[in-house]
């Protein structure tokens, strides 16, 4: 499967492009609003989609891992960025308020248990919620797996990563004195949450760029720029949520906390290759979960759009839809 992956786009694994059947902003207190949609069968199978950052927001290729005959796929944005507002707002904006956001779109939408469905801060978002409400996740599907501990921070913001991509990493560095450098998730943040506007998106750009250099195999170590108003939104929620340590009790909390759900099946695929989150942490987890199968992709790295990754994750919602179809 991997050597055909390579060789084929991302694209060509995915069901075609779907139009929402329902779009909605959705009060959740706090001053916040934020956007969700449907897609698929309205009677389906349901899935929330988590994406990634936090900051990334969601889009419309992320309806196409899903077979839209069987599937009522629920995608919506995370406070603070896309279409969600207050846009880059890290006012009430923690993982337990995006906890509480899932919560209320379930409730919202009538349904008892969903597939939770995410990638890299997703997929941490989509174990915390599941250890949070673990009678309301049928399934887990996770990709890109991090899991909120300082040595995944450490190896991404303090020159783990940077020793494989040396030329990125100095275009990350550079920006920020030598006697800041011990601390660059510190430094950025004094940078993001100054008074100028024009500063807050110059280094959220360099923030941004740094990341998606590295998410893919294809990109060769280049991320280009990211619009402003993406990258500022993206960059301060990501600052914001490392810096707290994700509002977790304790460095290796959802670790800690796998007994809640031991019952509930996962399956969890990994880039061999993956710069961003090294599948250490994926190996880690599947080894203590008794039901999460791990899927490593030898020719892929950390992105979603990956064909290697695209293509299993694709096969594990097919999976889960044929077993929905024999029960």
């Amino acid at each position: 499967m991997d050597k055909s992956s390579g060789q084929k786009s991302a694209s060509s694994f995915l069901y075609p492009p779907i139009d929402p059947f329902d779009q909605r902003m959705l009060d959740v207190g706090d001053g916040h609003t934020i956007y969700v949609e449907q897609a698929g069968n309205p009677d389906g199978q349901p899935v929330v989609v988590l994406h990634g950052g936090p900051g990334g927001g969601c889009s419309p290729a992320m309806r196409r891992y899903f077979n839209p005959d069987h599937y009522r796929v629920i995608l919506f944005d995370q406070r603070g960025c896309g279409r969600s507002r207050p846009h880059a707002s890290v006012t009430d904006n923690t993982t337990w308020h995006l906890v509480s956001d899932i919560e209320l779109i379930r409730e919202t939408l009538g349904i008892d248990k969903w597939i939770v469905f995410g990638g890299s801060w997703g997929a941490t978002l989509s174990l915390i919620y599941a250890q949070t409400h673990p009678d309301r996740a049928s399934h887990l599907v996770l990709r890109g797996v991090f899991l909120m501990t300082q040595s995944e921070l450490d190896w991404f913001y303090q020159g783990g990563a940077g020793a494989f991509w040396p030329e990125a990493w100095a275009r990350f560095v550079d920006p920020i004195p030598v006697e800041e450098r011990d601390d660059l998730i510190a430094a950025y943040h004094r940078r993001l949450f100054g008074d100028d506007m024009v500063v807050q998106t110059k280094y959220a750009r360099i923030w941004s760029s740094w990341e998606n250099s590295l998410a893919s195999m294809r990109t060769g170590g280049m991320g280009g720029e990211a619009p402003g108003d993406y990258a500022r939104a993206f960059a301060r929620l990501e600052n914001h949520y490392f810096t707290n340590a994700g509002w977790l009790d304790e460095d290796g909390q959802i670790l800690r906390d796998l007994d809640r759900i031991a019952h509930i099946p996962g399956v969890i695929v990994q880039g061999r290759y993956d710069m961003i989150c090294p599948p250490r942490m994926a190996y880690e987890l599947a080894s203590r979960w008794p039901n999460g199968q791990l899927r490593i992709v030898d020719h892929a790295g950390h992105a979603l759009s990956e064909p290697g990754i695209s293509a299993e994750l694709v096969r594990a919602m097919n999976r889960i839809a044929g077993e929905k179809a024999v029960a």
